[in-house]
């Protein structure tokens, strides 16, 4: 997507890959993909629930439901309170920004969902700050 398209208001996805890959998708395999699996509304690590954002088995395909077969459903992962996961996620704040970030929440001791994984906001911002690369 070019700037003129974004400042336009145009969001589509251009795809680089028309030799392999039909505007339309792979039609068998979206069929099976709605045929399995219900939109419905899920909930971010960090975000909060956004509407029509997951995926869900079918009630007809309940019996491979690994929540309900494992009785998991009620596990939530649930950041602190002094985490701003959301905020760095969403983009509205930097890693630094945070008061637990590199005090209370480190790699080895994460917090949230941005310092979890290496290729994480917080994570690479603690790494590359004991480097000297500051904003």
């Amino acid at each position: 997507m070019c700037v003129e398209q974004l400042e336009a208001g145009r969001h589509e996805v251009e795809n680089q890959y028309t030799r392999s890959v039909r505007p339309e998708g792979n039609r068998p395999a979206l069929r099976q993909i709605a045929e399995v699996f219900q939109i419905v509304p899920r909930k971010w690590r960090g975000i909060g629930e956004i509407p029509q954002s997951g995926l869900a088995l079918r009630e007809t395909y309940g019996k491979f439901d690994a929540d309900r077969r494992f009785g998991v459903e009620a596990i939530t992962a649930e950041e602190p309170a002094e985490c701003i996961a959301g905020e760095i996620l969403q983009g509205h704040k930097k890693p630094h920004d945070c008061p637990a970030f590199g005090l209370y929440c480190t790699p080895e001791r994460p917090l949230g969902a941005p310092m979890v994984s290496s290729e994480g906001a917080c994570a690479a911002y603690y790494r590359y700050r004991r480097r000297g690369i500051r904003d």
